[in-house]
C-alpha cells in the first residue's frame, strides 16, 4: 500500500471541496485543526478565510503555498523538512499545489479564531482575473 494510502486510510480522511483531502481533529471556539493530504495532479484551489491559517509540514514532498499579496502579486512558501511551519494571514487568498517531482504532501492547518464554513470563500476565476491580472498564470493553475 502506498504511503498516501495508508495516510487516507488511518486518519480516516474525507474529499476536501477547495481540493485534496482531510479529516477535522480539533474543534473549540477558539480554534481549529485539520490534517490535509494532497496528491500528485490535485492543488488546492484559490480562497481565503476569516481568520489567520498556520500550516505545518508532517510528511512526504514538498508543498508550495500561494498568496496573492495586497498589491496583487505572487507569493510562493514552500513546505518541506526544512521548512515545517508558515501562517496565511486571514483574508488573504491562497491555495496550494505540488511542486514537479512531489508525489504527496501531508499536513496539518491550525485556524484561530475557529474554522467555519460559513466563513470560507471560494475565488471565483473571471472576477480574481480582472481584479489580479499580474497573477494570471498561477490564477489559471489554482481555479478551474
Amino acid at each position: 500500500m502506498s504511503d498516501y494510502l495508508e495516510l487516507i486510510q488511518t486518519h480516516g480522511l474525507l474529499p476536501h471541496p477547495e481540493g485534496g483531502f482531510y479529516k477535522e481533529t480539533y474543534r473549540s471556539e477558539f480554534s481549529t485543526g485539520i490534517f490535509y493530504l494532497l496528491l500528485k495532479g490535485q492543488k488546492s484551489s484559490f480562497h481565503r478565510i476569516k481568520s489567520d491559517e498556520m500550516w505545518h509540514f508532517y510528511g512526504g514532498d514538498s508543498l508550495s503555498v500561494v498568496e496573492i499579496t495586497a498589491d496583487g502579486k505572487i507569493k510562493e512558501t514552500v513546505l518541506n523538512n526544512k521548512n515545517v511551519q508558515y501562517v496565511v494571514p486571514a483574508g488573504v487568498w491562497f491555495g496550494a499545489y505540488l511542486p514537479v517531482g512531489s508525489e504527496y504532501a501531508f499536513v496539518g492547518c491550525t485556524v484561530a479564531p475557529a474554522f467555519h464554513f460559513s466563513d470560507f470563500e471560494m475565488g471565483d476565476k473571471a472576477r480574481m482575473l480582472a481584479e489580479f491580472p499580474v497573477a494570471k498564470v498561477m490564477i489559471e493553475k489554482l481555479l478551474v
